[in-house]
């Protein structure tokens, strides 16, 4: 077997060792990043991918990054969601509306919002819409200032979950 396939090997078999959700990065010197279960919310307008662990009698949201699905200067226009979508999360979609927020808040305590994103993406591997196995990961480093906590640390996370619809129903 050459070296280039052994490599190969090796980068496939180490890619199927990891979990589908977990999260990662420089943001677990300020809280940890143990993941019990993902939730997935999609709208129209939003993804919301929300990393919880189950502590006790507390279930704790880890990390909850919501991504807007506007165009910048788009308008009106939203992201298709699907597979092979890779949006920018860094900047805002509209003046004064970041593309991403990222939250912290575990169990009893109160929320804290991170700084905003300096730069980052997410992408969708599969799924993407209400009732499907949506698949993808997420990488971020937040800026040095804004938020409560997490200065210009980094997380990042793979997601697998059914995603739930978050619609806003009929109109009335």
């Amino acid at each position: 077997m050459s070296a280039r396939a052994r490599l190969c090997l090796i980068a496939l078999l180490c890619a199927s060792c990891l979990e589908d959700n977990q999260l990662g990065g420089s943001m677990s010197e300020v809280f940890p990043l143990d993941v019990s279960r993902v939730e997935i919310h999609r709208n129209p307008e939003a993804i919301r991918i929300t990393f919880l662990r189950n502590r006790n009698i507390y279930l704790d949201i880890v990390a909850s990054l919501t991504v807007s699905l506007y165009v910048p200067d788009g308008g009106g226009q939203v992201i298709d969601l699907g597979p092979g979508t890779k949006i920018d999360l860094s900047g805002q979609y509209a003046l004064g509306h970041p593309r991403a927020a990222v939250v912290h808040a575990p169990g009893g305590e109160p929320s804290r919002l991170l700084p905003p994103v300096n730069k980052g993406d997410l992408a969708i591997h599969q799924g993407g819409l209400p009732d499907q196995e949506t698949v993808g990961d997420f990488s971020v480093s937040f800026q040095e200032t804004g938020g409560d906590i997490g200065f210009g640390r980094t997380l990042n996370g793979r997601f697998r979950a059914t995603a739930i619809d978050a619609g806003f129903g009929e109109l009335p």
